[in-house]
């Protein structure tokens, strides 16, 4: 189908590696937020937040602080270890967000390259919930630098997404990365509503920082979680713009990959007739139909034995609302074997593992590297970060408690298909993370996503 006739494109953006859930934090530091919530629900122990989507009247005034001076406070004269000649400017501070409680979100900016001016504005998110946009999508997949095996250097990303569209990264919600709050209670009272809230209170302030950017294209981009976080800051936008009849916020189009959201595509329709194109990555379609076809995906790919594939079959009603002990118990057994596989890409080795090397050019200890990097206090310092001495380290992830229903879904395949309004486009070898796995390929497919195209064949 020609792409100028989708007034909505719906892209699923997916990979070959990378069909289960079951997973250790953006490259494997102890904390894995997604298995946890993942858990949860098999378990029917989770918390589910579901005010926002009954809110489509309510409209109440955003808080907006003077900005006057602050853009250039913000501007990052050079990073540690960069190296020479950035033909970019790049930018990074905090915006808060509620006055009262002390809450302030850290971001990072960088500016295209080449014809900034012209360019659409583009926000990145991570998911988690509780993972680092900026270190983990900055430093890790899609930004303009990468981390050294050293921690201490820098070296540029050739297909760094801000060749396409200047791009924005936000650690959200407080507690996640240098965001941070006053008053520690918040940290256990996110959840998708407020995240969205704070979200677009975070971006109305930056583009008064930033006016040049408040008629600019549009997009909101992430992966992962950020299935929640994406079309619910992609409503408010669209309510607070009706509420408010102005386009206070110039949102033309969505993408997300490897999405966590909820069990209705349907609760998302209304966008359809309002995004100039939205891509839509990997749905989690219902708890049966998830549940099942992950542990399949398990054993017809022998990471576990035929005796506990049986024994799932056998004991485990999937369409029931509640498991039974006995299928708990394979099910964690399942897991357990899982425990030496890089489940994100399991192709590739673990980090210090004297494994084969991965297929793909990524080094699964980069997480390492960052982190190391991001606790260097010079680069902090650099970075406008840490400001105001927060009494734990910058971490990948963090834990805490997150209202959420969370379901995920991949989908295999190869090729690039469209039918009416919907759009399945595949990424082999890409793992869960696309930039970093395939970083040629993720580029070529996020410019295609901004002229509203279907990627190249080749």
């Amino acid at each position: 189908m020609p792409a100028r006739m989708m007034k909505a494109t719906f892209l699923v953006l997916l990979s070959l590696s990378c069909l289960v859930v079951f997973v250790q934090c953006y490259g494997g530091r102890n904390f894995d937020p997604l298995k946890k919530l993942i858990r949860a629900d098999r378990l029917k122990e989770r918390l589910i937040d579901t005010t926002l989507e009954n809110s489509e009247s309510e409209f109440s005034p955003v808080y907006v602080a003077p900005q006057d001076g602050l853009k250039a406070a913000d501007k990052i004269e050079s990073l540690p270890g960069q190296p020479n000649g950035a033909l970019f400017d790049q930018y990074s501070g905090y915006v808060t967000v509620d006055p009262n409680a002390g809450r302030a979100l850290f971001y990072y900016f960088t500016e295209s390259p080449q014809n900034s001016s012209t360019k659409p504005l583009v926000l990145w998110l991570n998911g988690g919930p509780g993972c680092s946009s900026f270190g983990n999508g900055a430093m890790m997949e899609l930004g303009p630098y990468r981390v050294h095996s050293d921690g201490e250097t820098l070296q540029q990303n050739e297909y760094a997404w801000n060749n396409a569209a200047n791009i924005l990264f936000l650690e959200s919600p407080a507690g996640v990365g240098f965001s941070y709050s006053n008053t520690t209670s918040d940290y256990n009272l996110s959840g998708d509503k407020r995240t969205a809230e704070d979200s677009y209170t975070f971006l109305v302030n930056w583009l008064e920082r930033f006016p040049e950017y408040k008629t600019r294209d549009f997009f909101l981009t992430g992966e992962s979680y950020a299935g929640h976080y994406v079309p619910q800051l992609a409503q408010l936008i669209l309510q607070n713009n009706k509420n408010t009849n102005q386009t206070v916020i110039n949102l033309k189009g969505i993408a997300f990959g490897h999405a966590t959201i909820y069990s209705a595509l349907g609760e998302y329709g209304c966008f359809v007739d309002r995004y100039a194109h939205a891509y839509i990555g990997n749905a989690w379609i219902d708890f049966e139909t998830g549940l099942k076809g992950m542990y399949d995906f398990f054993w017809t790919h022998a990471l576990v034995s035929d005796e506990i594939n049986e024994g799932i079959n056998l004991n485990c009603n999937f369409s029931t609302p509640f498991l039974t002990g006995v299928c708990n118990n394979y099910l964690d057994e399942a897991d357990n074997l899982l425990s030496d596989i890089f489940i994100y890409d399991i192709y590739a080795p673990l980090c210090g593992s004297s494994n084969s090397p991965s297929i793909s050019a990524f080094d699964p200890c980069s997480s390492d590297y960052i982190y190391s990097y991001l606790n260097i206090p010079q680069v902090q310092k650099a970075l406008h970060a840490n400001v105001t001495a927060l009494p734990y380290p910058w971490e990948s992830c963090r834990q805490f408690e997150y209202p959420s229903e969370s379901f995920l879904l991949y989908i295999v395949g190869g090729y690039a298909v469209g039918y009416q309004n919907l759009t399945f486009v595949t990424i082999r070898g890409a793992g869960h993370f696309v930039p970093s796995y395939q970083p040629a390929r993720g580029l070529a497919f996020f410019s295609s996503f901004l002229e509203g195209k279907l990627p190249p064949s080749s």
